[in-house]
């Protein structure tokens, strides 16, 4: 097993966090209180402006709950740390682009895990399936986001089935953004990382925000709160240099140079 469950290296603006647990990388209790102090880092670190995930090795992204760490007593409603099951699916004011690299099978908990990103790119030989069904228990935060996700009758097909599906079937419904070769997966995605690191930080966080906070509004009652500056990052963003800078920029027809304030 690696010496530390989860592994991360700094790119410049980038955090690039990989979920590795030999043999299948499993997250069991420690493990999420582990990503869940990561992801919390990340969050609250003004240097860093975008984290991509990924499994280590090529065969698994994530299966998962640790199903032998539960048999040895690790339960199920357990401790799992900041920002619960993997530290990101309950991340509160997570306001930072957070890309997906899939490299292998990912299902149950790890695709919820993937799902909690902005946008997941995955390999070719990538495997989806909400398999809980079989064992008896109910994939929760699948059976929340899943069906706002893709079409209503797939969801469910996958939901009460557990079939899986492959990584070209999950484009076509729209859970994944785009397919690669195994060997192109992480330069495509750090290729991505890179581009979003170098945009405007201000945006990103009043996008996420506004995105998050108005799933369950009307569409005139988040319009408002926008208009009227009610998000905390849309009153940041207005009232910032960057907004300045990017009319200026514009205005002289260079590149804008973000600086996050």
């Amino acid at each position: 097993m690696s010496e530390t469950p989860v592994r991360t290296e700094r790119r410049g603006a980038v955090l690039e966090v990989t979920l590795d647990r030999p043999k299948a990388n499993a997250i069991d209790l420690a493990t999420s209180q582990v990503m869940g102090q990561v992801f919390t880092d990340f969050r609250d670190d003004p240097e860093l402006r975008v984290a991509l995930i990924t499994g280590g090795g090529d065969k698994f992204f994530c299966p998962g709950w640790d199903l032998k760490a539960a048999a040895d007593g690790d339960a199920v409603d357990g401790d799992y740390g900041l920002g619960g099951f993997g530290g990101l699916q309950e991340l509160r004011d997570l306001n930072k682009p957070v890309v997906a690299a899939v490299n292998g099978i990912c299902c149950g908990g790890g695709l919820e895990w993937a799902m909690s990103a902005d946008i997941i790119f995955a390999a070719d030989h990538a495997q989806f399936a909400l398999p809980e069904i079989r064992s008896g228990t109910i994939a929760d935060a699948a059976s929340i986001k899943l069906p706002k996700r893709i079409p209503y009758h797939i969801a469910m097909e996958m939901l009460l089935t557990g079939r899986w599906i492959d990584a070209h079937e999950a484009e076509r419904w729209g859970l994944i953004n785009r397919v690669y070769a195994g060997s192109d997966l992480m330069h495509e995605a750090r290729g991505l990382a890179d581009h979003l690191a170098s945009g405007p930080p201000l945006v990103y966080a009043a996008i996420k925000e506004v995105v998050r906070e108005a799933e369950n509004m009307a569409f005139q009652d988040a319009m408002n709160r926008i208009t009227k500056s009610q998000f905390s990052t849309i009153e940041k963003l207005y009232r910032s240099e960057d907004q300045f800078e990017g009319a200026r920029a514009f205005a002289e027809k260079r590149d804008p140079v973000w600086k996050g304030r």
